[in-house]
């Protein structure tokens, strides 16, 4: 009998079951309402821009043909995060959808911004795929650390869970501030250490809940496997045979009884079969005789005259050579 698993979920019941798949689709409903009006949104900014804007024909083509890539792309990034919300926690979905929303607005903002420097242009494009970079980052370090923060749920680290998040996203809009508006923007020195000194308090926060999870959370127990218990072999070579596969009857003499022995590769010694002899270095078994029943001995007979033995002629069978001789007795 094994012990339960203490990180094992356990089996929602039905209610329970139902309760999660009517909220799981709510919340997908508002994730692609939300995508909607995001993708409403920009279209409206870019055409507000585009109407209002004093930008000659050429560089009005170019910005709509970005802005319609910019567009297609995120109804494609929103229909797959659709599929995948199934598979991932509620809020994950919506935190991940709720990214590339930002995503799409900084994007078109970028796009139609009026550039400072005509040859930055196609380092917005850079900027744009950091900020993004920026945004999953974020998204796969609070649902890493939240994994590690429920191994071991106290108030300590529940204090330290909240604050290093809420520091992760502060890091995350300090850094994309400049990237997205850095053009038009003068940080001064003090910004920069601002930013400086969230990232070492949220890598301090990162590395304090994994070191109490190995300090003090219940360690996950190990599978035991079981041994076979090993059969002493009540044959020679029984051991090198699979238990599955059926075993040959070892080869005897001639009188059925006496083993043949074995050599040092594990194999029967054929030459002693014919000779009546082992060969050197071969292993003699003793004869295996079944235990006969002790019958009460009758009074001795009367001794008689014997005639000597007369050795048989070595006749064999239809022109085959006679058996060999028995294998000395002890």
């Amino acid at each position: 009998m094994t012990a339960p698993d203490p990180y094992a979920t356990p089996a929602p019941t039905t209610d329970q079951a139902a309760h999660a798949d009517s909220s799981r689709s709510s919340l997908l409903r508002a994730a692609i309402w939300v995508a909607i009006g995001a993708l409403i949104a920009a279209a409206i900014v870019c055409v507000l821009w585009v109407l209002l804007g004093t930008r000659d024909a050429n560089d009005i083509v170019g910005r709509a043909f970005l802005t319609i890539l910019l567009l297609a792309g995120f109804a494609g990034v929103a229909i797959l995060d659709a599929h995948l919300a199934p598979s991932r926690p509620a809020w994950f979905a919506l935190a991940s959808m709720a990214s590339w929303v930002i995503a799409l607005l900084l994007g078109a903002i970028m796009i139609w911004m009026p550039e400072r420097f005509p040859w930055l242009g196609f380092s917005r494009f850079i900027q744009f795929l950091l900020i993004v970079l920026i945004l999953q980052l974020v998204l796969l370090h609070v649902r890493f650390y939240l994994k590690a923060f429920q191994r071991y749920d106290t108030p300590f680290t529940r204090t330290v869970t909240i604050v290093t998040i809420a520091l992760v996203i502060a890091l995350a809009v300090l850094l994309i501030i400049p990237l997205a508006f850095g053009e038009w923007l003068a940080l001064a020195g003090v910004y920069w250490r601002i930013v400086v000194a969230i990232a070492i308090l949220a890598a301090l926060g990162t590395a304090l809940v994994p070191l109490v999870n190995v300090l003090f959370a219940p360690k996950k127990p190990r599978p035991q496997v079981a041994h076979a218990p090993i059969a002493a072999p009540a044959a020679p070579a029984a051991s090198t045979v699979p238990a599955a596969q059926e075993l040959l009857p070892w080869p005897t003499y001639v009188d059925a009884v006496t083993p043949l022995p074995m050599l040092p590769d594990g194999s029967p010694d054929w030459n002693a079969y014919y000779t009546g002899h082992p060969s050197p270095g071969a292993h003699v078994f003793t004869a295996i005789a079944p235990a006969a029943h002790v019958e009460p001995q009758a009074a001795p007979a009367p001794p008689q005259a014997i005639a000597p033995a007369q050795p048989a002629p070595a006749v064999g069978y239809e022109g085959y050579p006679p058996p060999p001789p028995l294998p000395p007795r002890p």
